[in-house]
């Protein structure tokens, strides 16, 4: 449900995108940011991740990142009950790891959800992957490959 738009692949599979993929590739290595403000480099940290059997982290930040936009009341509940359900509550499918307090928060709220219910655990997840995912994907065949494959300007 929660997807990057576009395909990726790596290690001499096909690669789509809508414009050149490593135009940015090269402010990646500045900060998780860098990578998190580019849709290919969404697509490249969600293919990473995928690899380590966390992309749930990554999937939950873009899907609370798209509910912040929401403008109407009746979607943002669908919309909040979907992530709730998708990541939050406890046996969720793709669940995140946050605190119990962080969680039971979410959980006593969820019922009249505003565009900040999910801030919180929002913040837990980008330090998650600031501080532990993104150096692993800097140092990864994923990102490695690509920065090779770049062409030189």
């Amino acid at each position: 449900m929660w997807k990057v738009p576009g395909t990726f692949a790596f290690a001499g599979r096909l690669c789509c995108f809508p414009k050149d993929p490593l135009e940015d590739i090269d402010k990646w290595g500045e900060s998780v940011d860098k990578v998190l403000s580019s849709k290919a480099g969404q697509i490249a940290f969600v293919e990473f991740l995928k690899s380590e059997y966390s992309e749930e982290n990554i999937l939950f930040w873009l899907a609370c990142e798209e509910y912040k936009n929401i403008k109407n009341s009746p979607e943002m509940i669908s919309s909040a009950n979907r992530i709730y359900t998708e990541f939050v509550q406890t046996e969720a499918p793709r669940q995140i790891n946050i605190d119990c307090t962080t969680r039971e928060n979410i959980t006593k709220n969820i019922s009249q959800p505003t565009l900040t219910s999910f801030d919180s655990a929002q913040k837990l997840i980008y330090s998650l992957m600031a501080r532990d995912c993104y150096p692993r994907f800097l140092k990864s065949d994923v990102y490695q490959g690509l920065l090779m494959r770049k062409e030189p300007s």
